[in-house]
């Protein structure tokens, strides 16, 4: 027999039950009406997804276990329709008994129930619970190693959720009790490598027991993680037979003759910088949009981070909602400031220019006299970008605008940034970028056909050597190792956690990799004071990094 399913990659936010509801209402309806027989949503997608300590708070299960209700309710208009939704769950949902994250949980579970006519056919409760990385599900979750499966046109369908398909054991379970198709609704975040990844574990699943499986992921972003969608379709044989686009939410529809899924549209793959930059566009726009921020300020440099940022705002929240302030110094190129003027004339953004010599003759003039005798350095740098730091947050009081910082990976993992200085803000867009990746990234927006106005970034921006002109002729150089050669190992030592052995034995000089990891240890005090940025890599400079500031530990090459 044959039936459509209906794959719904929608885009919620957490704690808004009301608006989520809507949503998964919008999307059911459209599925309906292209004759969709079952719609499949992502993980906890009437909650929002990840609700973090939420889930401690037992107002929020009765909240949810609420709008389920309402849910049911509203959705039995679309008669015979099945509708998979993920939900935070509790045994007894109105209990006001306290949950504590040092007790653990045994009533409560990540869940995703099927909704008919206007009531709950029945519910799954998710078995893998995900610990590392940027998840901590134990603290919250308890599990119930059960199958759960229903039947729909005579195909006997099975649920497992997120991280239950990383694993056998679910799957296995689901077709021992009788499952011919299995349908998983996800909240996968995206980092680089990811959506290969998702693939070739769904394949593993499929070749242990020959089912086909439709996998729904979570679209947008909450906080620091970006979900990429990227829901897709695979047969018995391991072939991907429909894939949605990432970073765009929309509904597929895929036929199936029974258990077997015909072949539907698939998108197209997107080159790695594309999907970067459409993460960092969603991000941003998610984070401004959800908190309710009218627009953002950036302080523009005329140097390549902030030339980024600034285009990723203007893609995202579009130039009337951005602001950009340059503000030079005696120490600033006439080059970076007409760079700075060029970049905003092209995107038509409303652009300040805020001298700040004075100021900064001012600091010295007060500090004088304490000052008497020492040389000048670095504390005279730092206080030039606090002083620009101060004039962004003033800007940000008064306009309500978030401040968008500019510093990248490279930058955040060595320290070559100056608190209440350059991070000052309240939204860190490139954190978990890398500079070479910066450079890639720029060129891309320049160069696309995916954009209708290119070479927004002038070519002079990154073609000059990267400078914080601070001081006279200062280079980053003057400073550091070559980005090349501080990215790499950096990635093998933070992302990849290699020994400083094993990066010298790779090749790099054994000076530079004692060099970088004692300024990555060194650093941890200043990452610790940053703005939340977005999670782009395997590993960020956040949820899923924990290391002590205070410690004697060094690498040994």
């Amino acid at each position: 027999m044959k039936m459509r399913i209906a794959l719904a990659q929608i885009n919620v936010t957490v704690g808004d039950f009301v608006g989520n509801l809507a949503a998964i209402v919008a999307a059911a309806r459209d599925a309906y009406q292209l004759g969709a027989r079952l719609v499949v949503m992502p993980e906890l997608v009437l909650s929002g997804y990840p609700p973090e300590d939420l889930l401690l708070r037992p107002s929020f299960y009765a909240a949810s276990a609420t709008a389920l209700t309402q849910l049911a309710s509203e959705l039995s208009v679309f008669k015979g329709l099945h509708v998979v939704v993920g939900h935070p769950h509790r045994i007894d949902a109105h209990a006001n008994r306290p949950l504590k994250s040092n007790v653990p949980p045994s009533d409560t579970f990540n869940a995703a129930s099927v909704l008919l006519d206007g009531r709950v056919l029945g519910t799954y409760l998710k078995q893998e619970l995900p610990n590392t990385e940027v998840f901590d599900e134990r603290r919250y979750f308890a599990t119930d190693p059960k199958p759960y499966v229903f039947e729909l046109d005579g195909v006997r369908c099975a649920i497992l959720i997120c991280e239950d398909i990383w694993y056998p054991a679910a799957a296995q379970e689901a077709k021992a009790a009788g499952a011919q198709l299995l349908l998983v609704p996800n909240g996968s975040p995206y980092h680089l490598g990811k959506d290969n990844l998702r693939i070739d574990i769904v394949r593993a699943r499929i070749r242990e027991s020959g089912l086909p499986i439709v996998y729904v992921n979570n679209i947008g972003a909450q906080d620091e993680l970006v979900f990429d969608g990227g829901s897709f379709v695979c047969n018995a044989q391991g072939e991907c037979v429909a894939r949605m686009p990432q970073f765009e939410a929309g509904i597929a529809l895929v036929e199936f003759d029974g258990a077997t899924p015909q072949l539907s549209k698939i998108a197209p793959e997107s080159s790695l910088e594309a999907q970067v930059y459409a993460a960092l566009v969603v991000g941003v726009r998610d984070y401004v949009e959800k908190n309710s921020f009218p627009g953002v300020l950036i302080g523009l440099s005329g140097g390549v981070d902030s030339a980024l940022v600034l285009a990723i705002a203007c893609d995202a929240l579009g130039p009337e909602r951005v602001r950009a302030v340059m503000m030079p110094s005696c120490y600033t190129a006439d080059i970076s400031i007409a760079d700075a003027r060029q970049m905003a004339s092209r995107l038509n953004i409303h652009y300040d220019e805020i001298e700040i010599t004075s100021v900064f003759d001012t600091f010295r003039l007060s500090l004088a006299k304490v000052f008497d005798g020492l040389a000048e350095d670095t504390t005279e740098e730092n206080i030039q970008a606090r002083i620009r730091g101060t004039l962004l947050m003033a800007l940000s009081n008064k306009s309500g605008s978030i401040v968008l910082t500019t510093g990248n990976k490279s930058e955040m993992a060595v320290g070559y940034c100056t608190l209440y200085g350059d991070m000052a803000g309240g939204f860190a867009v490139i954190k978990d970028i890398a500079k070479t990746l910066v450079y890639r990234l720029c060129r891309y927006r320049n160069t696309s056909d995916a954009f209708v106005l290119k070479h927004i970034i002038p070519e002079r921006i990154l073609t000059r050597a990267p400078s914080a002109e601070l001081r006279a002729n200062q280079t980053d150089q003057d400073s550091l190792p070559p980005y090349e050669v501080l990215d790499a190992i950096m990635q093998q030592y933070m992302e990849e956690g290699r020994s400083g052995a094993d990066i010298v034995a790779a090749g790099f000089k054994p000076e530079d990799v004692a060099r970088i990891t004692r300024l990555i240890k060194l650093s941890e005090y200043k990452r610790r004071q940053a703005p939340i940025g977005l999670r782009i890599t395997s590993r960020a400079f956040g949820r899923d990094w924990r290391y002590p500031i205070t410690s004697r530990f060094n690498e040994v090459l």
